[in-house]
């Protein structure tokens, strides 16, 4: 299995930004980054197709989060702009296969999580 690690959440006043990254023992076909806040259903807000290097994002997301990859250092990103209050929660990297979409990703295996907080 790919091992996951994320890092760098924190706290961050509305609208500014983080970059969470993932520290990843390799690829698989899909990557993704999901989050969760107490009490809702873990969601899927990235994906990226690691063969192409295709991207999509959830709706309520998109244009403000980019996920990219470092191949070289074997790290996935994901750079949050624009951050609001509904963004906080528990952010995590996690990999797995077709189909390869925002609302299968809550099914793929991820990480520990990093905190994000958003006031």
């Amino acid at each position: 299995h790919v091992q996951l690690v994320e890092s760098g959440g924190g706290s961050v006043q509305a609208g500014g930004s983080l970059r969470l990254s993932c520290s990843t023992s390799g690829y698989s076909r899909c990557m993704a980054w999901l989050r969760q806040v107490p009490g809702k259903e873990r969601e899927g807000v990235a994906v990226m197709f690691t063969g192409t290097g295709a991207r999509l994002y959830s709706d309520s997301v998109k244009g403000r989060f980019t996920v990219s990859r470092d191949n070289a250092n074997n790290t996935l990103y994901l750079q949050m702009n624009s951050l609001k209050p509904e963004d906080t929660g528990t952010y995590y990297c996690a990999t797995g296969s077709a189909p390869c979409t925002v609302a299968n990703a809550p099914r793929f295996r991820r990480g520990q999580g990093t905190q994000v907080t958003v006031s």
